[in-house]
């Protein structure tokens, strides 16, 4: 009797794909419909690799404000906001009330990353309705970016020295509003989530981590967290006021795709915990910044009506401000895991190196153990478990 013989078949999955949250192309080799082998390519966000050489020319001359302000419009910049602090030694200068309300907008942020992560994530696995729903409680967290900042996606609040300006009026009752919204909306999430039995057969031991293999391949946040891996930079390297908060850190041993989705439910429930404490410690009114006319920019209005307070502005946004020469390295807890920075100064106003450590990297690189001997079909899942942002991988 003749031996029985398949063929593979090797087939693109993206770069242009809906459902690789970004540019992300997977070469994927199958037998039938099991994943025999993968190879994960990345660098297709163009913006992020493609500079002409004057492009890099001008990038190296960027005073370091500028680029601070270009960083400080992502999501995780706050890591370094806090690097270059360290090397102008003011963390001890920082007002109390200026770390309280950096740490509410930080836990708000990882609430609306973990809206999108949840909403996009359910309607690729096919719960469509969960999406808009989702979408309808991050609204109200864009709001408040746009109020304290005029930005809804990328607020550029958070500066070097403390914040742009003090709280807007409003924000506090914003802020409640939003949270007191929350909790049942989560039960909601839930009841159309947890107990599902399409959804447990769609995430139950799809896309298993063991606590080792976490640990291999540097996988920290709610991935290293679903296998066990009891790590939070929050709890074990506190910045901020965090050493003074009170919350848990969620935990799974399953390290599937179901155990990561439990561990960003409870995330949310923990971040809503955190606010709610901040917000009533939080005065509406108060210090915003340190009082250093070299680092931080006066007020809009004396920069309207002072001759002084307008010069010290265009000094500012002009030439920057010198930054000892030393370098540091800060992480922080993002919605994906440590988000850190690397800065290294030479002792002028312009940064001699800036280097990010970003979580979503590092969960590329785990994405063909996550994938290969699992199906076709269970890929996407497994990529939107992972909360990937292709932007944060690229640059």
């Amino acid at each position: 009797m003749p031996e029985l013989r398949t063929e593979t078949m090797t087939v693109n999955m993206g770069p242009q794909h809906p459902s690789t949250h970004g540019v992300l192309r997977l070469v994927i080799e199958l037998d039938g419909e099991t994943i025999v082998k993968s190879q994960v390519t990345i660098g297709y966000l163009h913006t992020g690799i493609e500079k002409t050489a004057e492009q890099k020319k001008w990038q190296q001359v960027i005073p370091l404000v500028e680029r601070m302000d270009y960083l400080a419009a992502q999501s995780n910049a706050l890591a370094f906001v806090l690097a270059v602090e360290r090397l102008l030694d003011l963390e001890s200068r920082l007002p109390e009330r200026v770390t309280k309300i950096r740490v509410l907008l930080m836990e708000l942020q990882r609430l609306s990353s973990h809206l999108v992560w949840l909403g996009t994530h359910a309607m690729e696995v096919g719960a469509i309705s969960v999406m808009l729903y989702c979408f309808r409680e991050r609204e109200l967290l864009l709001n408040i970016n746009e109020m304290i900042a005029g930005f809804r996606l990328f607020p550029s609040y958070i500066r070097i020295g403390g914040l742009r300006e003090d709280l807007p009026i409003g924000f506090h009752e914003a802020v409640r509003e939003f949270l007191d919204r929350l909790p049942p909306k989560l039960k909601d999430y839930h009841g159309l989530l947890t107990k599902n039995r399409i959804w447990e057969k769609r995430t139950r031991g799809v896309g298993v981590l063991s606590k080792q293999d976490v640990l291999d391949w540097g996988l920290v946040g709610p991935i290293g967290r679903a296998c066990g891996l009891d790590y939070d930079v929050r709890r074990a390297f506190p910045y901020l006021c965090y050493d003074t908060l009170d919350f848990d850190v969620p935990l799974e041993t399953d390290g599937d795709v179901y155990a990561r989705y439990l561990v960003r439910m409870r995330e949310m429930e923990e971040s809503a915990s955190i606010c709610r404490q901040l917000i009533d410690q939080i005065a509406p009114t108060g210090e915003w910044a340190v009082d250093d006319p070299r680092l931080v920019p006066p007020p809009k209005d004396r920069v309207y009506t002072e001759m002084e307070a307008l010069i010290q502005h265009f000094l500012i946004y002009s030439q920057g401000f010198t930054v000892p020469a030393g370098d540091a390295y800060v992480p922080i807890e993002g919605p994906r895991g440590e988000q850190g920075f690397y800065v290294v100064s030479d002792g002028t106003n312009r940064p001699w190196r800036i280097k990010s450590r970003p979580p979503s990297f590092l969960a590329c690189q785990a994405l063909p153990q996550l994938i290969e001997g699992g199906l076709i079909a269970d890929v996407i899942a497994v990529i939107g478990s992972t909360d990937v942002v292709m932007g944060d991988v690229d640059r």
